[in-house]
């Protein structure tokens, strides 16, 4: 359009000389004045002055309308037939474009010279003699025409502005939306990190305590030696895997990769720890229901690091309760210490146990984390928002079951040696 713009301004001064040209040739509209004067060369000149400065009426609109305006009086003053000032009304629309939006004095200015220019008509034609008070139904149109240009000038002014407006306004919006998308990505990739440090941890704390217990059974049992190398070999292959994945999706922006573990895998998550030698016992109390993709994950997590810390640092047994209240989900984690180890455990240390309290505080529950007595307890509250149904009643969009539990609850197999209660009794 700004290349094109030059163009239409030359093709319409071109087109508004030609027509006037044409009037003053033919003598006019109507019948002719015996007064008038027919086409010579200062009335072709004057015709010129209506319409070659046209050409420029966008980069100086004032000066533009003042010359053809002049020009347009002296052409009616001298008696040329100019019934029609196309010039003029083309230079006063030009003007009405630019200014009508000005502010004050500008505009009151742009204003009184379009509709200045019928009364300076009268004048010119009161100044060589001519009846004007015969000329008011003409001159009364010419006026009426004036002001419907400066509206349509005024009109196309705020149409040109309200487009301009909402084109920012889409430009603004494609500006934000691009950028929630840059931070939904950084968030995401923040996700995805923090996955991967948490199955990596997990995966090397693991592997840590089955190559110690190769060492050590190497010669005295080589049957669960081996049987300790062969899950080494599995979990590194499960979380080279993993990370693999994780690491795919965080270099490709438009990569959802799934939640990679949730209640769901509770029964998959036990069953490792107790290949690694630690005996856990499970007690799901309350009827297991559907919990929102957020509490399911952060509770997984949650018994992953618990249950990781209790393999590194208890004495090889475990008791996980979990237990489905009305608002919320508890879970506790409870093991004894090993004897012989001092290393601090008030949860001021450890990526483990800071991963456990971020989580619950990020769902807004509450973590109470430490040692208490000669067992190190991990007691976690994760709240469940108001919008979510028992199992039974439906689950509402987004919220993953608990079928992993579900079956862990009536299977007394699953839950280890079946045992009702751990290494210091039931948990309350």
């Amino acid at each position: 359009m700004t290349r094109t713009r030059p163009l239409l301004d030359v093709a319409a001064a071109a087109v508004t000389l030609a027509v006037t040209v044409g009037l003053l040739a033919g003598g006019g509209l109507g019948t002719q004045d015996p007064a008038g004067r027919s086409l010579d060369v200062p009335g072709l000149l004057l015709a010129v002055a209506t319409a070659l400065p046209l050409a420029a009426r966008r980069r100086a609109p004032a000066v533009v309308f003042a010359v053809v305006a002049l020009a347009s009086v002296a052409l009616t003053t001298l008696r040329y037939p100019l019934d029609v000032p196309v010039g003029a009304a083309v230079a006063a629309y030009s003007l009405a474009d630019v200014y009508s939006g000005a502010p004050g004095r500008r505009r009151a200015a742009a204003f009184g010279a379009v509709v200045g220019f019928v009364p300076a008509v009268a004048l010119g034609y009161a100044a060589v003699g001519v009846d004007v008070l015969a000329l008011l139904t003409e001159l009364g149109f010419w006026l009426l025409a004036f002001g419907g240009f400066w509206l349509l000038g005024d009109r196309a002014r705020l149409r040109r502005e309200r487009v301009a407006d909402l084109e920012e306004r889409a430009r603004r919006a494609e500006r934000d939306a691009e950028r929630e998308r840059r931070l939904a990505a950084a968030e995401e990739r923040t996700r995805i990190a923090r996955e991967l440090h948490d199955s990596a941890g997990h995966a090397i704390n693991v592997i840590l305590v089955q190559a110690a217990a190769a060492r050590l059974l190497h010669e005295r049992d080589p049957c669960r030696s081996r049987q300790a190398i062969t899950t080494i070999e599995e979990v590194a292959r499960e979380i080279a895997g993993e990370i693999d994945r994780l690491v795919r999706a965080l270099r490709h922006d438009d990569v959802d990769p799934r939640t990679p573990a949730n209640l769901s895998a509770l029964g998959e998550l036990l069953e490792r720890h107790r290949a690694t030698g630690l005996t856990v016992d499970l007690d799901v109390v309350g009827e297991p229901r559907g919990l929102t993709r957020g509490v399911s994950q952060a509770a997984y997590r949650i018994l992953q690091e618990a249950l990781t810390n209790a393999a590194r640092h208890g004495d090889g047994a475990a008791r996980v309760a979990l237990r489905y209240a009305t608002d919320a989900v508890e879970i506790v984690v409870v093991n004894r210490r090993r004897p012989g180890d001092d290393e601090r455990r008030d949860g001021t240390a450890g990526h483990g146990i800071v991963g456990i309290r971020e989580r619950a505080t990020l769902l807004g529950g509450t973590c109470v984390v430490g040692p208490v007595g000669g067992r190190f307890e991990v007691r976690v509250r994760l709240p469940l928002p108001p919008a979510e149904a028992p199992a039974g009643r439906g689950t509402p969009a987004g919220v993953e079951t608990s079928a992993g539990v579900e079956a862990l609850a009536r299977s007394p197999v699953a839950v280890g040696s079946g045992s009702s209660r751990g290494p210091d009794g039931p948990v309350r």
